[in-house]
C-alpha cells in the first residue's frame, strides 16, 4: 500500500492515472501532455508499474501504458479500513463504469 500512495504523493503522476482514466495511451502521447524531459516520463511510468496502478504492453518500438484500477481500489479500501471506516468493496459481478465510483461514494457516505 506505500508504494500506492507514494506514486499518488505527484501531481504528474496523479495526471497520469487521469489521462489513463480515458483509455490506453501511448507513452509518446501521454509525455506530450507535459513539460518534462523523456527520462523524468519515464521514471514516473517506473513508480506507477512498481506501485501496479499501471501496466504497459510493447508493441514495437511503441509502448501502451493502461491503467490498473483493482490495485487503486484496494488501496482505497485498505486505507479506509486502518481509519477504522466500514466500507464495502465493490461487486465484481456488477457492470463499472469508472472503476472507482463505487469506492468513492461509499467514502463520500461516510464521511
Amino acid at each position: 500500500m506505500n508504494r500506492v500512495f507514494k506514486a499518488l504523493s505527484d501531481p504528474t503522476r496523479r495526471r497520469v492515472l487521469q489521462l489513463l482514466r480515458e483509455g490506453p495511451r501511448t507513452a509518446g502521447a501521454i509525455s506530450e501532455q507535459f513539460a518534462v524531459s523523456k527520462p523524468t516520463m519515464s521514471a514516473h511510468f517506473s513508480v506507477l508499474q512498481e506501485a501496479g496502478l499501471i501496466e504497459a504492453e510493447k508493441s514495437g518500438r511503441t509502448i501502451y501504458y493502461r491503467l490498473k484500477l483493482s490495485v487503486l481500489e484496494e488501496a482505497l479500501l485498505g486505507f479506509a479500513h486502518t481509519l477504522g471506516w466500514e466500507i464495502k468493496g465493490p461487486d465484481p459481478a456488477a457492470p463499472r463504469t469508472t472503476g472507482t465510483d463505487d469506492t468513492w461514494n461509499s467514502l463520500k457516505e461516510e464521511a
